[in-house]
């Protein structure tokens, strides 16, 4: 500490001969551009450009040199002269083809998410499983038709439909508290892929804007301001599948513009009974210019679907020849939802080093889904299959005041904010039915109001070199169910209020090389039927976390990045899903390394893989049958891609996932699977021709998989073993898309 004091003091001393520069970026339509990265070369001194593309970087001295980077430009060196402190300096950045050599590492806490962007610019998304796959050790798998939220895995977590990451869209949360199929329940089939802009993430509970669900992470997806022009495209392929997307430039001028998007999804898919899946995605974005430095963005959208689904079958029904792979034993199961949402997003710039952003939103969202998890083993004569429904409004809104100061001796610079949520949920219900559409008896009725209010701090330390960012947020929750079942009236609430300190350490002693500590505490909020069944008791478990590790830059084209983390959870709750309760299970703990590295070999060929190891085990059961089930414990994605060379583009990609217990006592085991995807474009003029292949291999995989006890008609009794849903075989779709 002593040692840490006194170079902070000498920087300090050196820092009151440093001077400050001043200038604005703008692209060659002079248009501004946000978040451009400058770094001072000699000193280390860094800053970012705002919404005005104005930046202030201290701790200069004439002849340092500046690097100026921002993906998809031309970097800039720009050396000091005595001129360039006596005036606003201004500067043009060029357009250039996307590359690693862009990347500056500076001691910003989410850096490895400005990386993965490169990703996601070579090898834009293309549906919408891929969503969620471009954030680095992420898995994802459908179980339900399609129409189903996807299930989760991320740093040894099954996450289920979205329990501990936490998902927003254009700062609207995407995440369902107190939803009917199961707490945290995310569905992003909302999105059309080809709008997205940037995908920004962070894995663990270290950021003080994040709050619910932010145990695991978090991911905000932010949409397309504009588009570069309109296109229409329309896909065809196996197992009855086709698409169709148009997006229209409507508007773009200097001072506005505006766009809209809709798509069609048709899909049966591989199985005996076809999942007759269809969803229809529409949105429409408008963004424009107010006097006084004030931007406003208005994004409307509804979406809408449904599907049959063959549901999870057991192996010994498959392993006897009673079914195939790809049969079912209730093959009613399925459903329908739809979301309509309104986003108004706010920004006003009060000076060069402040600002004050707000978002307002609102959604409508029905959800109903048939399952049938154990067949006969509840009712023998009609069967076991349940209906889950619900009818929502979602309010919020978010507010946060952003400034900067500079001093001598280090920038300071803090974000403070707060806003509110609620949710309205409405006929929340879990029953047995027949045949999707007799009632046969209510296991739960009720609605649903829960508050969630908030305030956070975030505050950053940059003394060059080194960022101390200490944050702390305040959640206060309030959870009313009205319980509809009982003859006489039945309300009850509980009320809760918690407190997430975060601490990071940034340290990057030059433009290729950051280190950093990052320290937090997180929570996911439980379902609010079973907080008041509990009495507010355990109803709001911390997650304790710590990360150490380093980003590399080796060469202009090579980063790898590596993280040593440690995840306690003082309780982790699941779900059973044909009981509709949430059941406690216990203490956790999860150690982990990740892995990753990209690779530009050149222009045209990019490389990216990520490693995830993870050791999960509930700290409170004995050795042996302290298995956390279906928490994998090693994961790798990655693949290879090419562009603009001679007109073609694509790449090659890859998931793996490794076998992992099903149950605590690992005697029932979830298999791994290893499956390759790839996709070719040619582009001729203003067309795009393509083809895509999932399961380039045809790899017999199973997609999702739990272990459940059933009994089938002919049983006389219960079985437990795995049951799951079938990976899709080969499957290949033919592309086109005009650009006009």
């Amino acid at each position: 500490m002593k040692t840490l004091l006194l170079w902070m003091f000498g920087l300090c001393a050196i820092s009151i001969h440093a001077q400050s520069v001043e200038g604005i970026i703008r692209t060659q339509n002079n248009t501004p551009i946000e978040n451009v990265a400058i770094f001072n070369k000699n000193s280390g001194a860094h800053s970012h450009t705002n919404a005005e593309g104005v930046f202030i970087i201290t701790n200069s001295s004439e002849n340092d040199t500046l690097y100026i980077s921002h993906l998809g430009y031309e970097t800039v060196i720009l050396p000091l002269s005595e001129e360039s402190f006596e005036s606003t300096i201004e500067i043009t950045l060029a357009p250039a083809e996307l590359s690693l050599e862009q990347i500056v590492i500076t001691p910003e806490v989410n850096t490895l998410s400005k990386i993965t962007e490169v990703d996601i610019k070579t090898n834009p998304v293309k549906s919408s499983q891929e969503i969620l796959r471009k954030v680095p050790g992420l898995i994802i798998g459908q179980h339900a038709g399609g129409g189903k939220a996807e299930q989760i895995f991320l740093r040894g977590f099954d996450i289920d439909h979205g329990t501990d990451i936490n998902l927003s869209v254009d700062n609207m949360p995407v995440n369902m508290v107190s939803h009917a199929h199961g707490q945290g329940y995310s569905d992003l089939h909302f999105i059309i892929p080809e709008t997205i802009e940037n995908i920004e993430f962070g894995k663990g509970p270290y950021y003080a804007e994040r709050g619910d669900f932010t145990t695991a992470g978090y991911v905000a997806f932010k949409r397309k301001e504009r588009l570069r022009n309109s296109s229409i495209s329309v896909e065809y392929g196996d197992f009855d599948s086709f698409r169709t997307v148009g997006m229209f430039n409507l508007l773009d001028n200097e001072n506005s513009n505006a766009y809209v998007a809709a798509s069609l999804n048709t899909f049966d898919g591989p199985f005996e009974s076809p999942q007759n899946f269809n969803r229809v995605n529409l949105m429409g974005k408008y963004n424009f210019e107010l006097p006084g430095n004030q931007q406003m963005s208005v994004t409307a959208g509804h979406f809408q679907s449904k599907w049959d689904a063959s549901g999870q079958i057991p192996q010994r029904a498959v392993d006897t020849g009673f079914i195939s792979r790809f049969g079912a034993i209730d093959d009613t199961e399925g459903g329908t939802t739809s979301r309509t949402n309104l986003v108004i997003n706010h920004r006003k710039t009060l000076s060069p080093d402040s600002k004050l952003e707000t978002t307002a939103y609102y959604s409508h969202y029905d959800f109903e889904l048939f399952s049938n998890f154990t067949f006969f083993l509840e009712d023998p004569i009609n069967g076991d299959q349940i209906v889950q429904r619900e009818d929502r409004n979602l309010f919020g809104f978010r507010s946060a005041y952003s400034k900067k100061t500079t001093a001598d001796a280090f920038d300071f610079e803090y974000t403070s904010g707060g806003g509110f949520r609620y949710d309205d949920a409405n006929g929340v219900e879990l029953s047995r039915s027949k045949n999707r559409d007799e009632i046969l008896e209510r296991l739960a009725l009720g609605n649903v109001d829960q508050i969630n209010a908030f305030g956070f701090l975030n505050t950053e330390f940059d003394f060059g070199n080194v960022k101390v960012n200490p944050g702390l947020r305040l959640d206060y929750f309030k959870f009313d169910y009205e319980d509809k079942l009982p003859e006489e009236y039945d309300n009850r609430s509980e009320s809760k209020l918690f407190a997430s300190p975060k601490l990071n350490v940034i340290y990057s002693p030059n433009r290729d090389l950051q280190l950093f500590a990052k320290t937090g505490i997180g929570f996911h909020s439980n379902d609010t039927r079973v907080v008041v069944a509990n009495e507010g008791e355990d109803i709001l478990p911390a997650a304790y976390g710590a990360d150490v590790g380093g980003i590399y830059k080796i060469t202009d084209r090579l980063i790898a990045n590596t993280a040593l983390w440690y995840l306690f959870l003082e309780q982790e709750f699941v779900y059973v899903g044909d009981a509709g309760i949430v059941e406690p299970s216990g203490k956790t703990r999860r150690l982990g390394v990740d892995f990753g590295l990209r690779y530009e070999a050149f222009d045209w060929l990019y490389l990216y893989n990520d490693l995830t190891y993870t050791h999960a085990r509930s700290t409170e059961a004995p050795e042996g049958e302290d298995y956390i089930p279906l928490a994998p414990d090693f994961t790798s994605t990655g693949g290879v891609t090419l562009n603009n060379l001679s007109n073609f583009s694509g790449g090659v990609n890859y998931r793996y996932i490794k076998d992992r217990p099903a149950n605590e006592d690992n005697s029932i085991v979830a298999e791994g699977y290893f499956v390759t995807d790839m996709n070719v474009n040619y582009t001729w003029d203003n067309v795009t021709f393509g083809f895509i292949i999932e399961n380039l291999f045809d790899t017999e995989w199973n997609e999702t998989q739990f272990a459940t006890e059933s009994q089938l008609s002919f049983e006389d009794e219960p079985v437990e073993e795995i049951h799951f849903t079938p990976g899709t075989p080969f499957f290949i779709r033919g592309k086109v898309t005009i650009n006009f």
